[in-house]
């Protein structure tokens, strides 16, 4: 595909917006950024996710079989759940080989936790965005600032609307031919959302939290890793389908999250907009 300059063609065309995630099609990140955006009447949108939890998958995709497409329930929105990762989704949605059109905009997310510093390197949000723009196509991560006992699914819908002038405005700079093409933007809401003070454009930092491993006895054993790289150990972890069982003589590690740090190693830069 090659690079597009893309302009809309007249003020009655509504743009097409295609949505992908790393939390999955049924993520309540995704269903409220969808609904907020047909709510508008302004767009046309399409949804291509993956059909399970993707996240922290990076920017992998499938190479050696092919992935399959399944018609999702969206109301007033064609979506397909799909078998592969963020990347495969972004790529497939902006192939025409899924949907009939290019679409003007694609939008990563909404993810729960935040993606900033060098986390955009292991998030699948990230790297939806990531792919889309590969292919010449402007393009968005959004994240949520999910923490635990104080967030709930309302703040989706909250975050979702926060971002609506953000999104109009790119697409007004799309329809004039003066949006960079050299970049993606990476959007971060704070977990206050009502409250916030506004947003500012501003440069990738480099925090991260540093991780390790531990020792366990059984895949059951430790608790599940969060999207917000907290340990949830309350519920039940899910075992990867895809994954071996596991040897009597096998070692068995999960990983540990320690403390934020931050890096001052060499990097590429990401253009983030923050809410205050």
């Amino acid at each position: 595909m090659e690079r597009r300059g893309i302009a809309i063609v007249n003020s009655d065309h509504k743009p097409t917006i295609m949505v992908t995630n790393d939390d999955g099609i049924d993520a309540p990140g995704l269903r409220s950024l969808v609904r907020v955006l047909v709510s508008t009447n302004r767009y046309t949108v399409q949804v291509c996710a993956p059909d399970s939890e993707k996240s922290a998958v990076s920017h992998s995709i499938t190479w050696r079989h092919p992935i399959s497409a399944r018609p999702a329930d969206f109301d007033g929105v064609t979506a397909y759940a799909v078998s592969g990762t963020p990347a495969d989704c972004a790529s497939l949605g902006v192939s025409q080989a899924l949907f009939p059109s290019v679409p003007d905009l694609v939008i990563s997310g909404i993810n729960m936790g935040s993606n900033c510093g060098y986390h955009v390197v292991y998030s699948g949000t990230v790297a939806g965005a990531r792919e889309a723009f590969f292919h010449g196509v402007p393009s968005v991560s959004i994240s949520y600032d999910w923490v635990g006992g104080k967030s709930n699914v309302n703040d989706y819908t909250l975050a979702a609307e926060a971002c609506l002038p953000i999104i109009n405005a790119i697409l007004a700079e799309i329809r004039n031919q003066t949006y960079p093409e050299r970049c993606f933007l990476n959007i971060d809401l704070p977990t206050d959302i009502p409250n916030n003070k506004g947003y500012k454009l501003t440069k990738q930092g480099t925090s991260i939290f540093k991780m390790g491993w531990r020792r366990v006895t059984s895949e059951m054993q430790g608790g599940k890793m969060l999207s917000t790289m907290t340990m949830d150990t309350d519920s039940a972890v899910t075992i990867e389908t895809d994954t071996s069982t596991p040897l009597e003589e096998d070692l068995l590690f999960r990983r540990e999250v320690g403390p934020f740090i931050f890096l001052s190693l060499a990097f590429f830069c990401t253009p983030r907009l923050i809410f205050l």
